[in-house]
């Protein structure tokens, strides 16, 4: 860069010099031939016949006038060599200032080359330092790289030992809790069992003595027969059949209860202490994971609940008003044959509805306590669903109002179906089918003999 700097400079001082000395050679030729030029007039200019001042007079101007020009040239030179002196102090100050660049160039080169030395070792040292930790890194690096390959080889091992783990908790744990479900369901069933009974012998009891002495007027004797009937063998049958039934295994269900709990006491303290935590963690990332699919199946079922709906229910209208006029018809049809009825039953549900009347109150009294009571249960029942519902992740989208009241019902009712499957069961035999033997109701093959 100061090279170029340095040429560009003498080009333009070159320039100038050059000019200059076009100039001053022009105005010396210039005057020169002007002299000449007046000279030779004045040699060659031949000489009148007139007088000698004339040609005097002549003379003298034109010496006159070529002396002013003469001073004008020289003035003019004098002026350019002025002019010349200063542009010679001007190149001289820029041939000075054109040697101290040389010479700071020439420095500033030499500093150059010893910073650049100086530079390039620093460089070559760095450069040998940077290798050294590139290397010492690529070493941390394998060894890093190796350690991450035996952890996740540690990690896959525990993730298959924590599942393993996990599916033997959660199968001890689904069997213990079928074995106290168990346990819980004969308790309860048994204990149910007992009561009910018990309550049944003493309202039938009660029942049948007060209907036989208040009531024989309007009961039929056979049917108060029958009753009582029926009352005895049922007693024989709890005494016969379910009572010895019933007290061993209440016993054995006592005995099984208490060994399960010590059988599941370790496992279950091994459970909590160890397995839990890892079970929350497993089932955090499970959670967030599954989250995404459960919201878009609810979204999607949504959508597919509304576009059946929108689809269905102008079906259900044409259905509706197709059949009406049907059930119009069936209506008009069947009035005489249910007004037939209701005049013929009247008086004997008139004779009953005052018989069972001091009964009905009481009844009616009961069955409010009880529908208020199960309403109650049903609310507190629907309310403890609803927060567990939303206390899970997963199972918040569906902790809504008709979720908890489906719930809270079907635990409600499931131990009653319970009850009344092991009842009918314990007390109702199933009948017999007939032994058919083999050939004794076959009917004799005809043979057909070839004509």
């Amino acid at each position: 860069m100061a090279a170029l700097k340095l040429f560009v400079l003498m080009g333009f001082l070159f320039l100038v010099l050059t000019s200059i000395t076009v100039d001053a050679d022009a105005s010396i030729s210039d005057v020169g031939v002007d002299a000449d030029a007046s000279i030779s007039d004045v040699k060659g200019e031949p000489r009148s016949d007139g007088p000698d001042s004339v040609v005097s007079e002549q003379l003298n101007s034109k010496i006159s006038s070529l002396g002013y020009h003469i001073e004008e040239k020289i003035r003019e030179i004098k002026d350019k060599d002025a002019v010349i002196a200063a542009k010679d102090k001007i190149i001289q100050e820029i041939s000075d200032s054109i040697v101290s660049l040389k010479s700071e160039v020439a420095s500033l080169q030499e500093k150059g080359k010893l910073d650049a030395a100086k530079q390039e070792d620093k460089a070559h040292e760095r450069a040998r330092e940077l290798e050294k930790q590139v290397g010492k890194l690529k070493s941390n690096l394998h060894v890093q790289i190796k350690e991450k390959e035996q952890l996740k080889a540690r990690e896959s091992e525990a993730d298959k030992k924590a599942s393993q783990l996990n599916s033997k908790v959660e199968s001890l744990q689904k069997i213990i809790d079928n074995q106290k479900a168990k346990l819980r369901k004969t308790e309860r069933a048994l204990q149910i069992a007992e009561e009910e009974i018990m309550k049944a012998k003493l309202e039938a009891t009660s029942k049948s003595k007060e209907l036989m002495e208040f009531h024989g007027a309007w009961l039929p004797p056979w049917l108060a027969v029958h009753f009582m009937r029926h009352q005895i063998l049922l007693e024989k049958h709890w005494k016969v059949h379910v009572k010895p039934v019933l007290e061993p295994l209440m016993q054995k269900a006592i005995e099984k209860k208490a060994q399960a709990e010590e059988w599941a006491a370790p496992h279950l303290e091994t459970m909590k202490t160890k397995w839990v935590p890892i079970i929350k963690e497993k089932w955090v990332v499970v959670s967030s994971n599954v989250e995404p699919h459960v919201r878009t199946l609810s979204a999607r079922t949504i959508e597919i609940y509304e576009s059946s709906k929108t689809t269905v229910t102008p079906h259900i209208i044409r259905v509706g008003e197709f059949l009406d006029p049907y059930f119009q018809e069936l209506r008009k049809v069947s009035k005489p044959y249910i007004d037939q009825v209701a005049t013929a039953t009247r008086p004997h549900v008139d004779t009953l509805r005052s018989a069972l009347k001091p009964y009905t109150q009481e009844a009616v009294v009961a069955y409010g306590k009880f529908v208020e009571s199960a309403t109650i249960y049903h609310h507190h029942v629907q309310n403890r669903v609803e927060e567990k519902l939303k206390s899970h992740e997963l199972t918040e989208p569906w902790a809504t109002k008709e979720m908890a009241w489906f719930a809270a019902s079907a635990l409600l009712a499931l131990p009653v179906l319970f009850l009344l499957r092991t009842c009918s069961s314990i007390f109702c035999k199933k009948a017999q089918k007939p032994i058919q033997y083999g050939n004794s109701h076959q009917k004799g093959k005809h043979a057909h003999f070839d004509k």
